[in-house]
């Protein structure tokens, strides 16, 4: 190839990229027409290879021809490649333009967990009844949690809950909210008390439909004189019908706990077949919603208090239980398992 033929071919491929840059209609067409035109095997790159048919006195002439046809070609690349993207803005403002007549999207508020509701309504009745809310930590020593509850490192009843120890030694996450009572009592003596505990506790436990590793308890608790076993009948039977209704029947049933003697379960007649017997009944037509007792006067004395003055009662219920027997649910797991279908209807 001369001279002459490699500039009529210069200048036809310069004609040539400017018809095909008018016809982009996109930033991905610019770089079609760039790897056409100055890719490796493009119009441009290979006129670079007719420089060697040249003589010594055409190559720099034809060299510098090519080296300006291959700057015009990226210069006209980059200005059409700026102004489409420039027209793509453009069209993409106006589409997106906001309204600021139409109404604004309502935002969707969240409810309160049905634990939450059903926590706040067992504050509501006891509240009413003059116990104050009383709020203590969760993690706690061995000595509070069991020793000073008159369950002793060989008790059996340390059997009766699965512990998480912590990497200090004699420090666990608490097993119940019962070394609540010695907290308050320790700083309230010698005045009365009537206080409810409520909080988290943890147990090492396989997680069934009736039993979680973490769970909410509520410890209530009264000491002064002469506090009686009937007045812990009045307050559990006053609130269990506040709770599950007035027509409610209640029963205190023997039992055993090391912080309480005697000590008592409160049953109430089964909401779901009204006492006929039922399978979450077990057929006998009553159900359990919690533990109480007259405080052990070993747990009083390890409060402060004289076991020969004073005497108190002390109960303790789990929300997930007294929410599932309300509203006949039958798996605790789907109190933690943030299933909105499950969580919404208690909205």
């Amino acid at each position: 190839m001369s001279l002459r033929e490699l500039q009529e071919r210069i200048e036809h491929i310069k004609r040539e990229s400017q018809e095909a840059l008018q016809r982009c209609r996109s930033v991905k067409d610019c770089e079609g027409v760039r790897v056409t035109f100055l890719g490796r095997r493009g119009k441009v790159t290979t006129l670079f290879e007719y420089l060697k048919d040249l003589s010594g006195e055409e190559r720099p002439q034809a060299g510098r021809l090519l080296n300006e046809l291959k700057s015009h070609i990226e210069a006209q690349l980059e200005a059409r490649a700026y102004q489409l993207k420039a027209q793509e803005l453009e069209e993409q403002l106006q589409k997106e333009r906001l309204d600021v007549t139409l109404p604004g999207r309502a935002y969707r508020l969240g409810t309160l967990h049905v634990i939450t509701q059903t926590l706040r309504e067992i504050y509501r009745i006891f509240q009413q009844m003059g116990f104050e809310v009383y709020q203590t930590r969760e993690v706690e020593t061995d000595e509070m949690n069991f020793q000073l509850l008159n369950i002793p490192p060989d008790h059996p009843a340390r059997e009766m809950q699965s512990t998480f120890y912590t990497t200090t030694p004699g420090v666990i996450l608490r097993t119940h909210t019962s070394p609540g009572q010695i907290r308050v009592m320790r700083e309230r003596c010698p005045e009365p008390i009537r206080v409810i505990l409520p909080g988290k506790c943890y147990r090492y436990e396989q997680i069934t439909p009736r039993s979680e590793i973490q769970f909410t308890q509520v410890e209530g608790l009264a000491v002064g004189r002469g506090v009686r076993m009937s007045d812990l009948k009045g307050v559990l039977t006053e609130f269990a019908r506040q709770m599950f209704g007035p027509e409610t029947a209640v029963k205190l049933r023997g039992s055993y706990f090391p912080f309480t003697e005697p000590s008592v379960e409160l049953d109430i007649r089964c909401i779901l077949c009204e006492g006929r017997g039922c399978r979450v009944c077990k057929g006998t037509g009553w159900l359990e919603i919690l533990g109480a007792g007259m405080v052990h006067p070993t747990v009083l004395q390890n409060g402060g208090y004289d076991p020969e003055e004073f005497t108190g009662f002390a109960f303790g219920m789990g929300p997930e239980r007294i929410a599932m027997l309300k509203h006949r649910i039958e798996d605790i797991r789907l109190f933690l398992g943030n299933d909105l279908r499950f969580l919404e209807q208690f909205g």
